[in-house]
């Protein structure tokens, strides 16, 4: 059974019998040429990133990446929306640290 999905990018309509889960990260990313399924959420690495990351405002792109045996979502861009850089960590924001250090220093 799947786990129960917190992103939110994950889109879910169970109304009146229908049953429509989608991505809307994968979706609207342009280099993504694998289909989604459901059982991708259960080991992405987007809801972890959007929860830990120093930034506060990212914008990402991903796309399903298949290793040996298994497919995968994986980051493959990311932009702080606020200061408009490019990251090499999707963890940390430098700019955004700095701002959150001074706020909360005084």
């Amino acid at each position: 059974m799947s786990q129960p999905v917190n992103c939110r990018y994950f889109f879910g309509d169970y109304h009146r019998g229908a049953n429509l889960e989608k991505c809307r990260l994968l979706e609207a990313s342009p280099n993504n040429g694998r289909p989604w399924r459901r059982k991708l959420c259960d080991s992405c690495p987007v809801p972890e990133v959007l929860h830990t990351s120093t930034c506060l405002d990212l914008l990402l792109e991903a796309e399903v990446q298949r290793s040996f045996l298994r497919e995968r979502v994986a980051v493959t861009f990311v932009v702080c929306a606020r200061h408009l850089h490019e990251l090499d960590d999707p963890y940390n924001c430098p700019e955004c640290a700095a701002e959150q250090n001074r706020l909360r220093d005084g």
